[in-house]
């Protein structure tokens, strides 16, 4: 399986709108006063909530989201209306830039994350921001591994969660799956358990949360076919209060399916038997797909996409009108694809791509979700909220109401 950190880099084409990057150009320090556009990110984000006695937030619905900040214009309006039908949402505009600063990307609409923070808070909705690892190759892991870096960091995240009175933090450190050599995960593995092992009882002890995302395992080995077991899963349990399966992103580099269900309810079974306790893990739930280009004749202009985009359960129909497609529906992997040919021209070049696209829909996402609650799952998130289809707020309350 060849995995990268997409959906969450890939570049768009006239079939993807543009998505802004992390730019890292305000910086939140824990110990100096916020200024500027982080000073306004934070006061968005602070509004007054009380936090339930016990860390991880009670109730009927298990189901939570993240929320990315390019998709906030099309969450906002319906969250609002459909709060109470979730448990968690996960803001995804944070990263950590070094062990003591924590950034929020410069291109965040303001007045939609209000929005939806606001809506959140006022339905108890709990806000857990997810917190990515932004860091060159190893230098997390360094961090980690060193005890004096490691304890600046946390208590770089402590401070981050108080100053915006967060109910908890998600914490999307990929890159030691993703960027970090293999020969290095012996060593990370275990500054990896310390570090949350010093971050859990800090953030607990002012009633927050601590909850990880990290890609599968397959078994409770150390081997080829182990999955990402630099995320140790058994001993990551105890020390958190939730554990999030990214279970998609199955095909990036070449088409094919993006979470095949037989692979969710193996990865599914594969984590409760690690860890023992499937009421800590939550699986995640792509609510997307992606657009390959499969070949190309003639030249293309300059400035023409020739790579992966993204679709999602929300521009997809579009698509579909706009390409007079045909979607096809594989009982295997119970999802959907189609291909079309586009062509694209600046006047003096012209070429033709053929182009496959390859997503879960809505049902598809369900079913999943379906698979985690059989399992005795503590929830289900999805990747990522604003990305739904719009009948995905009609037909059935959410995962355990």
């Amino acid at each position: 399986m060849d995995v990268e950190l997409a959906p969450r880099t890939d570049s768009p084409n006239e079939d993807t709108p543009p998505r802004p990057r992390l730019t890292g150009r305000a910086w939140f320090r824990p110990t100096a006063l916020a200024i500027g556009g982080v000073l306004v990110l934070f006061a968005l984000a602070s509004v007054a909530a009380g936090r339930d006695e016990d860390p991880v937030r009670s109730g009927e619905s298990t189901l939570d989201a993240w929320v990315p900040y390019w998709a906030l214009d099309d969450a906002a309006p319906e969250f609002a209306a459909n709060a109470r039908r979730f448990r968690e949402i996960s803001p995804f505009w944070f990263a950590a830039v070094g062990p003591d600063l924590v950034a929020p990307d410069a291109n965040i609409p303001a007045g939609a994350a209000a929005r939806v923070l606001d809506s959140a808070r006022a339905n108890g909705v709990a806000v857990v921001p997810s917190i990515r690892d932004a860091l060159p190759a190893g230098e997390m892991a360094a961090i980690l591994g060193d005890p004096a870096l490691r304890s600046r960091h946390v208590a770089a995240l402590v401070g981050f969660a108080a100053e915006g009175d967060y109910d908890g933090l998600d914490l999307d450190y990929e890159q030691f799956a993703f960027a970090d050599d293999r020969t290095t995960w012996t060593t990370t593995a275990t500054a990896w358990i310390a570090f949350l092992g010093e971050l859990g009882p800090a953030l607990r002890a002012a009633g927050r949360t601590l909850t990880v995302s990290v890609p599968p395992v397959y078994d409770g080995g150390r081997g080829e076919a182990s999955g990402y077991w630099v995320y140790d899963y058994a001993a990551m349990a105890p020390l958190v209060d939730r554990i999030r399966i990214m279970a998609y992103d199955y095909s990036t580099a070449t088409p094919g399916p993006i979470s095949p269900i037989d692979w969710v309810r193996d990865l599914v079974a594969a984590a409760s038997a690690v860890t023992g306790t499937p009421e800590k893990l939550v699986l995640g739930v792509p609510l997307y797909g992606y657009n390959w280009v499969t070949s190309v004749s003639g030249t293309c202009p300059a400035d023409a996409e020739t790579g992966r985009t993204t679709v999602t359960q929300r521009s997809v129909t579009d698509l579909i009108v706009k390409r007079a497609a045909a979607p096809v529906w594989d009982e295997a992997t119970d999802e959907w694809s189609f291909s079309y040919a586009l062509e694209l021209t600046d006047g003096s070049t012209t070429c033709l791509q053929q182009r496959t696209v390859q997503y879960v829909d809505e049902a598809g996402a369900r079913a999943r979700i379906a698979v985690a609650e059989q399992a005795g799952f503590g929830g289900a998130a999805l990747w990522g909220l604003g990305y739904e289809a719009p009948t995905w707020w009609t037909p059935v309350e959410p995962l355990g109401s």
